[in-house]
């Protein structure tokens, strides 16, 4: 059993299943990408792992730990071994890079200096070896609502680290971001990834960087999983079953097929 398991799970909210019968097994270690349109449950399943969605039926295991059984405690315990990066980075303006990422500490330590936010030397090592991780040490003392968009995912990135998490969910990481920044946040990830040995499962519309940096690719549509498998398998035929599942002849959609040139490939909804 992976650290990360599923068998027969619908996801949903309320009573609304968003998500249908999902088997699949992610190991330590992985780089994954979930695809798909807009809409189809990308970020349900996400969250799922982070135990903020409705398990509706099935088996969902993640860290060793039923989902379905969980008390508050346990759901708290969990999520401090996984680290959530968000598409609108989820940083403290005012302050510094890095009272940011030292501030992905916090859980771990005692009442007192959690509230005072006090770290002592070692600590602070481990935050600069974050920081130079990410590629952001320059800007340590600088507030990041004086970054820019690809400095401040870095920064987030960093922050996830810091929680010395054994899995990071990455929600969109690169959307808002150019080209350039988009490809120095995906190698951050990795980098992450093959450092510390965490996994990594991220939503991504781009595809050209899920066949790059990516080892495997859950592609959704219609709230089922209808590919998974390496990420380099991606052939056009594969994408047009990911993205065009519900179309109802071929030849209406032909010049909606996505080429895999270009940069920060955006997908249609």
């Amino acid at each position: 059993m992976g650290q990360i398991s599923a068998r027969n799970l619908t996801l949903g909210y309320g009573s609304k299943k968003v998500l249908h019968n999902l088997n699949l097994t992610i190991e330590q270690g992985e780089f994954l990408s979930i695809i798909g349109p807009s809409g189809v449950g990308k970020s349900t399943l996400l969250m799922a792992i982070n135990a903020t969605t409705s398990i509706l039926d099935g088996e969902f295991q993640v860290l060793g730990q039923d989902l379905t059984s969980l008390k508050n405690h346990e759901i708290k315990a969990l999520r401090a071994k996984i680290g959530v990066i968000f598409q609108g980075f989820n940083l403290v303006a005012r302050m510094s890079v890095l009272n940011n990422i030292a501030s992905g500490m916090l859980a771990k330590k005692n009442l007192i200096a959690a509230l005072f936010k006090y770290y002592n030397h070692r600590q602070y090592e481990q935050v600069y070896e974050y920081m130079r991780v990410v590629g952001i040490e320059a800007e340590a003392l600088s507030r990041c609502d004086h970054l820019s968009g690809g400095q401040k995912q870095r920064v987030a990135i960093a922050r996830a680290i810091a929680q010395k998490p054994e899995i990071i969910l990455a929600d969109e990481p690169i959307s808002s971001l150019d080209p350039v920044s988009a490809r120095r946040v995906m190698e951050t990830l990795k980098h992450a990834n093959e450092k510390y040995g965490i996994t990594v499962v991220s939503n991504l519309h781009q595809l050209n960087y899920a066949k790059e940096y990516c080892n495997r690719v859950i592609g959704i549509n219609q709230g089922r999983i209808v590919y998974d498998g390496p990420a380099q398998e991606l052939s056009p035929s594969i994408v047009d079953r990911i993205y065009h599942a519900d179309r109802p002849k071929k030849e209406e959609a032909i010049d909606l097929v996505p080429s895999f040139t270009g940069q920060g490939l955006q997908m249609p909804a």
